[in-house]
């Protein structure tokens, strides 16, 4: 596309929402260097090594990252040969300073990338439950869902999606009747305190102030929903990025509570599709959901001083409305 548009004269403006967050473009730079400067092929070394203990030092990151947390794409040549074309003009992050300055620092300054611009993000009694469109799970998962809600006592909104037989995540579809798949008496015992539903407005409700915490799959733009909103989330990543977005936010940040994140399945079992699901049983669930909805945590003050300082970035003056600015600038003064 961008080859299309340099042998037209049109100026290329790359736009990056999910799933790429600042720190995903560095790591996908940094593979990309290592690659072409030094000739190693990080993904295959990886595989050679045990997979538990594999990590990757990157730009931008303080510690080291966990090789079973980066998705499939940050090894795709195709991902960053797009961003690091010297035919894009800019790149447009959905994101904010305040949520990834060492990242966004190094982008930034980084030699020889377009220019980037950060212009995100762009959008207390109840637990809510949404795993995003494609976030669906087997029998065996939903009946640990069901007993660590029952044993937490805690209302809940549970967004429910209908899997595949397989028991893995999958294209969803709704349910007929709930009833077929959830343990027996489960609906009768919760009437009083639950409420199942096929699809959820997420802004909606995580903007209503009853909802006090977040259980979620954690893609980018639930994660900066949540944030918005002040709402702590429990994470529960599913595939794609939303490994590598937990371990930002949980382990680096200090925003999120970590649900599961002992994988059995990484970037290379992504690539070839044969990774298998992990039950994450009812007691991880419990103490999950209770540590996003018990008292006051830091990780709860944490996550509501974001929420304002993501407010702050778009407003006039803050670092998103100059960042947006600045790139609307550099469009005008391309175009004479």
């Amino acid at each position: 596309m961008i080859d299309v548009a340099n042998e037209l004269r049109v100026l290329t403006y790359t736009c990056f929402g999910p799933p790429l967050l600042a720190g995903s473009s560095l790591i996908t730079f940094h593979l990309q260097a290592l690659r072409d400067d030094h000739g190693r092929d990080i993904r295959t070394e990886f595989k050679k090594k045990d997979r538990i203990s594999a990590e990757l030092v990157s730009p931008g990151f303080i510690n080291p990252v966990p090789v079973d947390v980066l998705p499939g794409m940050v090894f795709d040549k195709s991902s960053s040969n797009l961003v690091k074309d010297k035919g894009s003009q800019s790149v447009v992050l959905n994101t904010f300073m305040e949520l990834e300055p060492h990242a966004l620092h190094h982008l930034i300054h980084e030699e020889n990338s377009p220019a980037m611009y950060s212009v995100g993000p762009v959008l207390s009694l109840i637990a809510f439950l949404c795993f995003g469109s494609m976030g669906s799970f087997g029998e065996g998962q939903l009946k640990e869902i069901c007993l660590a809600l029952e044993r937490t006592g805690f209302r809940f909104l549970w967004c429910l999606r209908h899997s595949l037989p397989n028991d893995r995540p999958a294209f969803p579809s709704n349910f007929v009747d709930p009833k077929l798949v959830l343990p027996e008496g489960f609906l009768d015992r919760t009437e009083e305190i639950g409420k199942i539903i096929s699809w959820a407005p997420q802004v909606a409700i995580l903007s209503h102030p009853a909802v006090r915490g977040f259980v979620s799959h954690y893609g980018w733009n639930s994660l900066l929903e949540s944030l918005w909103f002040g709402v702590p989330v429990a994470t529960w990543p599913l595939f794609s990025e939303q490994q590598l977005n937990a371990f930002v936010m949980v382990k680096k940040l200090g925003l999120a509570v970590e649900m599961k994140m002992d994988y059995n399945w990484g970037f290379d079992s992504e690539i070839d599709g044969n990774q298998e699901a992990v039950l994450v049983s009812a007691q991880e669930i419990e103490v999950g959901i209770r540590r996003v909805m018990e008292g006051e945590s830091d990780i709860r003050k944490r996550v509501r001083d974001v929420k304002e300082k993501s407010r702050m970035a778009v407003m006039e003056g803050g670092s998103s409305h100059f960042s947006l600015g600045c790139f609307i600038g550099n469009v005008f003064d391309n175009l004479q």
